[in-house]
């Protein structure tokens, strides 16, 4: 038997399983966090624009917009660093500004302010909250080619320049994090984010829109949308990183907002696929730990990545702590209707974002027997077609069917 440490919240287990039976799908090994030292220099070096110092002259002001406690980007490092850089080229610290993207996601908590951007930065720099419904902090700027009025944070406005600073990783519909989504749909109005989410159903198939998915780009409508929402907003400078599952920073990529998360994603993409001979019976998945296991909605997108690697009526284990429980209110009411082609049709009469995550959380438990070592009750998985597994007090796997095991499902592609 083998043993690997499977992430679950701020912590691991063990679990044993006969390598002959099942094969491990991981990313290939990330390089060294990278130091204070080389992240500078790779800020020195940026793709498609000048350096920040030829950007941002003494007496402008800046706005940096950060991930919220759902993504881990290795931001703290960075803004320390850019931080300093502004200060040194004659920008004032008042006249810096840190926003948290958050979209419609609850409020960031003064404690993880300190954790995502170090307690030096978040005691010295001025931090803004962003409220997708609050109409005080939003402005209506334009609309999108397809229509979508697009309404963003007024505090883009109010500064000479912005500066996007979060981590790549794969995203089940809009293809990957980062870039345009730390103002679309970080920081844009609740209307918008659903027009804009809306965009990957399609209601005449009742499933998801062709060209929307894991990874894709090019023709992914979702992506497309984003993009020109985020145009609005004029970014100066953009940093992408990569991070390892300590949350440091491996990789980075910065410079102009679309060309240097372009560059980001094709890189991460080939560093985070894996290539598998045809599906198997069993997969057991984790999300990686916190933050992919925070809740429910997140932890679906490790499901997503196992749902590639099952074979139909297969079994996905998830191991998924979801400490803040569904992360939405109203998610587990998506389930009272009898099938994911009921949910759908309710999706397409009054759309909602959390509905779009419970169609395809209620289309996979339809296909896979789904288990999850949780830390929600077992009424709310019943509810949802899901039941508990108890493989954290087991820590073993028995039986003769072929399968897989994913250490960290929120951050590979599996494909065939």
């Amino acid at each position: 038997m083998a043993t690997i440490d499977l992430r679950y919240g701020d912590g691991a287990f063990p679990l044993e399983y006969d390598p002959d039976q099942f094969r491990v799908l991981e990313a290939a090994p990330g390089g060294r966090p990278l130091s204070d030292i080389k992240i500078n220099e790779k800020l020195s070096a940026p793709i498609g624009s000048p350096q920040i110092e030829e950007i941002v002259n003494s007496g402008e002001s800046v706005l940096l917009v950060v991930p919220d406690a759902t993504r881990s980007s290795g931001c703290g490092q960075v803004v320390n660093l850019i931080v300093r850089r502004l200060i040194a080229n004659g920008v004032a610290p008042f006249d810096i500004r840190i926003i948290f993207a958050t979209g419609i996601h609850r409020k960031v908590t003064e404690s993880e302010k300190s954790a995502i951007l170090t307690p030096f930065i978040a005691q010295r720099i001025k931090t803004l909250d962003h409220d997708a419904r609050d109409l005080a902090q939003l402005v209506q700027i334009g609309q999108t080619s397809d229509g979508i009025e697009v309404s963003l944070n007024r505090a883009l406005f109010e500064h000479d320049h912005i500066f996007l600073i979060g981590g790549i990783n794969f995203h089940y519909f809009a293809g990957f994090t980062g870039g345009r989504k730390l103002i679309c749909p970080g920081l844009a109005s609740s209307r918008t984010i659903a027009a804009t989410h809306k965009l990957a159903f399609d209601c005449d198939t009742m499933t998801r829109r062709s060209g929307v998915g894991t990874a894709k780009l090019a023709g992914n409508a979702v992506h497309d949308a984003f993009v020109e929402a985020a145009a609005f907003a004029k970014p100066s400078f953009t940093v992408n990183a990569v991070v390892n599952e300590a949350g440091h920073v491996t990789d980075l990529d910065c410079g102009d907002w679309q060309e240097s998360h372009r560059v980001a994603c094709e890189k991460f993409t080939e560093g985070h696929t894996v290539r598998i001979d045809g599906t198997r019976e069993v997969v057991v998945v984790s999300c990686g730990g916190a933050p992919h296991d925070l809740d429910l909605i997140q932890a679906h997108k490790a499901l997503e990545a196992a749902s590639k690697a099952c074979s139909e009526g297969g079994e996905i284990i998830l191991i998924a702590e979801c400490r803040d429980g569904l992360g939405r209110s109203g998610f587990l009411d998506w389930f009272d209707g009898e099938t994911s082609r009921h949910l759908a049709r309710r999706l397409c009469e009054k759309y909602q974002v959390t509905g779009q995550t419970a169609w395809s959380l209620l289309e996979k438990t339809e296909r896979f027997r789904v288990k999850v070592a949780t830390e929600l009750d077992d009424e709310t998985l019943t509810k949802m077609r899901m039941t508990a597994s108890d493989i954290r007090e087991t820590r073993r796997i028995t039986g003769t069917k072929l399968g897989y095991i994913i250490p960290a499902g929120a951050k590979v592609l599996v494909t065939s």
